[in-house]
């Protein structure tokens, strides 16, 4: 409710609309109008594909926006899975990924259920009556430690060439986004990243804390980031290309 009693607008619209690929094939686009939105924004997830439409862009420029990327969308498309991944388990899986590399596991009986990184694998230790969900819950905790060990060790890089430090950080799954920087200064990441290669990992970082100096993505913002991370293009890619998979081997190991 507004000062006056009345109710508040909705920040978020939602409607479907189609888009014909350059192949012929019309997939279904979820179209969202929300009031906090600066850009148009286009997204592919294991929902379909989403475009963010701010409430000052007309339908003509947004339709123009989807018809620019019909490649690039026909592209990740091709990239999601055909099939719904395996969930983890002991008796199917043999290894973790972390980092781009897949890892050997050890499994082993003990008082408590955790994961650890051992010199030659990663080794998971169980109670007797240990299931799914304490042994998925270990490895959200294994995959956060490893994560803040990365944060830990770029973070002293980073922080002394900016206006301030964030008031903190979260690392959680994100469905979309890499990261994100509030109006409050919290940092958001995507635990997923930990998963992928290191390199494309502290480029997000960087990315996301040179929205302290600059909150847009103007020229000046992207000469902070090259400043501090030169190969951010190759980075980038990287993740356009293989950001999907990525984010489900993370959601399959951890989530099921």
């Amino acid at each position: 409710m507004n000062w006056f009693g009345f109710p508040e607008p909705p920040r978020t619209e939602e409607a479907a609309r189609e888009l014909v690929l350059r192949s012929g094939e019309a997939v279904p686009v979820r179209w969202v109008r929300d009031a906090r939105a600066r850009t148009l924004r286009l997204i592919v997830n294991e929902r379909g594909i989403r475009l963010t439409v701010p409430r000052s862009a007309s339908v003509r420029s947004a339709e123009t926006f989807l018809f620019e990327h019909r490649d690039w969308l026909q592209s990740q498309l091709a990239k999601r899975p055909t099939v719904e991944a395996q969930p983890f388990t002991r008796e199917r899986d043999t290894h973790l990924q972390l980092r781009d590399e897949r890892i050997p596991l050890e499994w082993r009986e003990g008082r408590y259920t955790r994961a650890e990184l051992g010199e030659h694998a990663v080794v998971i230790t169980q109670t007797a009556k240990a299931g799914e969900k304490q042994m998925r819950s270990a490895l959200k905790d294994f995959y956060l430690q490893q994560a803040r060990a990365d944060l830990g060790a770029w973070l002293p890089k980073y922080l002394p060439s900016l206006p301030r430090a964030p008031i903190a950080f979260r690392l959680r799954p994100l469905s979309s986004l890499w990261g994100s920087l509030s109006p409050t200064d919290a940092l958001s990441l995507d635990l997923a990243l930990v998963v992928g290669r290191s390199r494309a990992f502290e480029y997000v970082l960087v990315h996301e804390l040179c929205h302290l100096i600059h909150r847009n993505h103007s020229r000046r913002f992207w000469r902070e980031v090259e400043a501090r991370c030169p190969d951010w293009h190759a980075d980038r890619d990287y993740l356009h290309g293989d950001g999907l998979a990525i984010k489900a081997e993370l959601r399959r190991t951890i989530s099921g």
